[in-house]
């Protein structure tokens, strides 16, 4: 499966930014997917994760009430809704997806077996 992220930019601290992750190639169903960040001079991170069928997220702790995960199947693609920004969240998103035949969710990028491109995503004080 090929990824595409996509829908970064610079916004201000308060504001709300919507990413999308946007899946060719294969039965998008069939994949589980996850949203991570690497800072400037930082590890990369988790942000977020869905199972194929969209029924079960989770979350890390410092995104929890203000970014939502979601995702149209329809449509082949995964959301990133995120609100109340702050400074701190700036950083290269990525999404990445990997098979599963149950609703299991990936928190580590090991789990993954596919990358897209990141999208700059800048918040300013």
């Amino acid at each position: 499966v090929q990824l595409q992220a996509s829908g970064g930019g610079l916004v201000q601290a308060g504001s709300s930014l919507r990413l999308s992750c946007a899946a060719s190639g294969r039965t998008f169903s069939d994949y589980a997917v996850g949203w991570f960040r690497q800072a400037p001079g930082k590890e990369r991170e988790f942000v977020a994760t869905i199972s194929r069928a969209g029924t079960r997220t989770y979350y890390r702790d410092s995104v929890k009430g203000r970014f939502t995960i979601s995702r149209d199947n329809a449509k082949n693609t995964v959301y990133l809704q995120m609100h109340r920004m702050t400074p701190e969240d700036t950083a290269v998103y990525s999404c990445a997806a990997r098979t599963t035949v149950t609703g299991a969710l990936y928190a580590r990028d090991d789990d993954y077996t596919y990358w897209g491109q990141g999208t700059l995503v800048t918040v300013s004080s």
